[in-house]
């Protein structure tokens, strides 16, 4: 336990803002800073008379960022609130989803120094739609995740260094987690960790959220966000890990173009699989990539 602990703390996490933009501060000493990005993507591929082959394929991608920060003398309150869903086409094919989001983050902060603070954090992340695997041979799916299916609520004290808006990392040792199954039939089947029948599971563990982002060369920038989260009360080795690692290139003030890439593992979330004719449920690395020209429009 000590080593987990200890290789933890020495890794990096996140909870919080981009860039901001400040607002008229209500006093000599207190401070909003309000930032925003609406990003929409577009994707497109078509062939016609193709020697080399290839499917039609159009996906489009809506992506809402917003930061709502707050400081007053030694305290501060930064808010972040992540939403994005998105739909793929291929020829013959229905739509179907490639990005389904919403992500709370808020960081309450006392400052005990110049770069250290006293924290307390509340995570929230869910979906908004059913997901589902697809089998197009056999022309059916099934249901895999839904809205609030699951959902997962995190919060702690702790205390987070922060370098600059482009670096800064959060550590709570004390940190609880609810993670909720609202859809009775996955829920009937013991999805996510909770036990069958029941919509919720309760674990408490060390948390860790880390930002840091880099300017590559000019317009070019690289976004990481990692997360990691150990329950101490089951299996505390098996450590949730959360990576997102976010290319931006900026082409002017409205056009951009977006490469990223999200790793996710947890060893509660078992997804099907199928090996030499053995079938059956297992933990596996979530990958998701998305690539992408489009407009952002920032306030």
């Amino acid at each position: 336990m000590k080593k987990l602990l200890l290789s933890l703390i020495g890794a990096s996490c996140i909870i919080a803002s981009v860039n901001a933009q400040d607002v008229e501060p209500t006093s000599a000493d207190t401070t909003w800073q309000i930032h925003g990005e609406n990003t929409f993507l577009i994707n497109q591929s078509s062939f016609s008379n193709w020697a080399a082959g290839g499917e039609n394929s159009f996906a489009a991608n809506l992506l809402f960022n917003y930061d709502f920060n707050y400081k007053k003398d030694k305290w501060s309150w930064d808010n972040k609130l992540i939403a994005g869903y998105g739909l793929a086409k291929l020829k013959d094919r229905d739509w179907r989803k490639n990005d389904d989001q919403v992500s709370l983050n808020s960081l309450l902060g006392y400052q005990t120094s110049e770069k250290w603070m006293y924290t307390f954090f509340a995570d929230f992340k869910t979906q908004f739609t059913d997901g589902y695997i697809y089998d197009d041979a056999a022309g059916t799916k099934e249901l895999i995740s839904g809205a609030f299916a699951p959902a997962f609520l995190s919060f702690g004290p702790g205390m987070a260094f922060k370098e600059s808006d482009d670096f800064h990392f959060n550590i709570s040792p004390a940190a609880a987690r609810f993670i909720f199954v609202g859809d009775d039939y996955l829920s009937s089947l013991g999805a996510y960790g909770v036990e069958p029948g029941e919509k919720s599971r309760f674990e408490f563990g060390a948390s860790l959220n880390a930002y840091y982002k880099r300017e590559l060369v000019e317009n070019v920038t690289l976004e990481n966000i990692l997360k990691l989260y150990s329950n101490y009360l089951e299996d505390p080795q098996n450590v949730d890990v959360d990576y997102t690692a976010n290319l931006l290139m900026k082409v002017n003030d409205y056009i951009t173009v977006n490469a990223g890439v999200q790793l996710i593992y947890d060893d509660n979330t078992l997804l099907p699989f199928e090996e030499d004719g053995v079938s059956g449920t297992r933990p596996a690395l979530q990958v998701k990539q998305i690539l992408g020209a489009g407009l952002t429009y920032k306030f």
